[in-house]
């Protein structure tokens, strides 16, 4: 955040303090859900796919269902929802903010301001978050300057980001009751929900009917193109996290042999970065006509593509998690592990035993990696079932209904 920022907009949050302590005075309703993502500036994750499962199984009122509404900041995602005729609402707009006063559940998968942190007075908050932590997280994360601030001047600094943060939530979802005392521990409550996440349901059914951005159909259809028309035979998808050191990558890969080695074995490549990434117009450049590899818009929901791939290369991002319930093969191309760990995060888990696959630092061990992958695809099998078991437990359920089940006993 820029100083010219910090001081327009994020002290003149100050003068918010009296309208939030305001907000406890209005009676809520307990049949308005509210749903949000990324600060809201996304339709995305885990709120997406149970705002779409409330609305499609659980919209009928009269029968005890609940009036599900989206609000967001972006008003192109206004116009995709209202088009599909969802119920959702510019945060900023009269009724957005009437609804922001009178919701009494807010869902969201960062912090309640992915709504309205200003107008949630008195909400109960579901935090759905946004991935099963192998890195360290939150207060358990050591190089977060905001929960764990060295200086007293930092401390004073993002006192409001602690407040508009506001750890811990009322309630923080994660997948197993294994997974419980790491939730607890980082976001410092004991209101754990073990639900299981609303976006896996995409993978194990197709009872949610999705919905896809104009960008996101193009990106299918493009990949699609690409696979039939040039005849590749596997499509493999890296999808790698997000951190300072990922400008490595171009240090490490060779495209010229890179582009020999895919086309020699019928492989293309489908890149999806982090939405935070700074490469993704760096990696945009190496399409070409013909060409082995293909770059999906960074803002693309990943869930809808994940069923498409045939083997997943990623380092230390969540998705790998996710990817379990394909049982497929993984790779992990971890070529910068201990800068990462010295530098950005520290890992909740051992990472060799946490992680069923091949590791990969250099180029040639990651072509080997690939080609052991496909040709042994029942090597890893075992520790992957195993580690799937251990993160979301034996039940094929879907999250989305057991969460909407919890959610209700909550507010009752």
């Amino acid at each position: 955040m820029s100083s010219v920022k910090l001081g327009l907009s994020y002290w003149m949050q100050l003068f918010l303090i009296p309208i939030y302590f305001l907000s406890f005075l209005i009676p809520r309703n307990p049949k308005l859900w509210l749903f949000g993502s990324t600060f809201g500036n996304r339709f995305a994750d885990n709120p997406k796919y149970f705002y779409l499962y409330c609305n499609q199984f659980h919209k009928d009122r009269k029968n005890g269902g609940i009036r599900a509404v989206w609000i967001t900041k972006q008003k192109e995602i206004v116009k995709l929802l209202r088009k599909n005729g969802y119920e959702v609402y510019y945060r900023y707009s009269l009724k957005g903010i009437w609804c922001c006063l009178r919701g009494k559940v807010y869902i969201f998968d960062n912090y309640s301001k992915d709504i309205s942190f200003w107008l949630s007075g008195g909400a109960v908050k579901i935090n759905l978050w946004h991935g099963i932590p192998l890195k360290k997280i939150q207060k358990d994360n050591c190089f977060d300057q905001v929960r764990n601030s060295k200086k007293w001047s930092d401390r004073w600094r993002y006192a409001l980001r602690r407040m508009t943060d506001e750890k811990p939530s009322h309630y923080i979802l994660t997948t197993s009751k294994k997974l419980i005392s790491i939730f607890s521990s980082a976001f410092g409550t004991k209101r754990v929900l073990t639900s299981g996440y609303p976006r896996n349901d995409s993978l194990l059914s197709e009872k949610i009917s999705n919905l896809k951005t104009k960008q996101e159909i193009q990106d299918e259809k493009r990949l699609f193109k690409i696979y039939q028309q040039e005849k590749f035979e596997k499509i493999i998808f890296y999808m790698p996290t997000f951190r300072d050191s990922e400008e490595k990558f171009f240090h490490i890969i060779s495209f010229e042999r890179l582009n020999r080695y895919l086309l020699e074995n019928k492989y293309l490549l489908c890149v999806k970065l982090h939405p935070k990434s700074k490469l993704e117009k760096k990696f945009h450049e190496l399409e070409k006509e013909k060409s082995p590899i293909i770059v999906l818009h960074s803002e693309d929901d990943p869930y809808i593509f994940l069923k498409k791939a045939d083997m997943l290369i990623t380092d230390y991002s969540s998705i790998f998690f996710d990817y379990l319930y394909l049982n497929r093969p993984l790779v992990f191309f971890d070529y910068d592990k201990e800068e990462y760990l010295t530098h950005s995060r520290k890992f909740y888990f051992d990472y060799n035993k946490i992680t069923p696959g091949k590791k990969a630092e250099t180029m040639e061990e990651l072509f080997a990696a690939i080609n052991q992958g496909f040709e042994y695809k029942q090597e890893w099998e075992e520790q992957r079932l195993y580690l799937k078991e251990k993160i979301f437990g034996s039940t094929n359920e879907l999250a989305s209904k057991k969460l909407y089940s919890d959610i209700i006993n909550i507010i009752k």
